[in-house]
């Protein structure tokens, strides 16, 4: 399961980026990014994956050699995803902000900044 789950996170990672090497618009490299950092859930998941494991509730009348998930994982992985949903979000209001201004988000018709 895990080898499965380290291969997704892996073609995750690489179709994103190609998304990113090959787009011709802004945003759709966006989404290539978030596409891309989707990868990194599925790694950390893969990571803190125990086989036999239960949650790491203490009080419960379990053996002490009872194997547990580990809640660190869990925690790193919801903050990236609050973290890939600002970015995603502070991009896309840059690119609507460039196409309001600019008129397009093809980044080679994209004019120099004039400062």
């Amino acid at each position: 399961m895990t080898a499965a789950a380290y291969a997704v996170a892996g073609w995750l990672l690489l179709a994103g980026a190609y998304g990113i090497v090959r787009s011709r618009d802004i945003v759709h490299a966006v989404v290539c990014l978030s596409v891309a950092q989707s990868g990194s859930y599925v790694l950390l998941v893969a990571v803190g994956f125990q086989r036999g494991g239960v949650p790491p509730v203490f009080g419960s009348s379990l053996p002490p050699t009872t194997p547990v998930v580990d809640p660190v994982v869990q925690a790193l992985t919801l903050t990236d995803v609050v973290v890939s949903a600002t970015v995603t979000a502070l991009l896309l209001a840059l690119a609507v902000q460039i196409a309001k201004r600019h008129g397009t988000t093809d980044p080679d018709d994209l004019s120099t900044l004039k400062g």
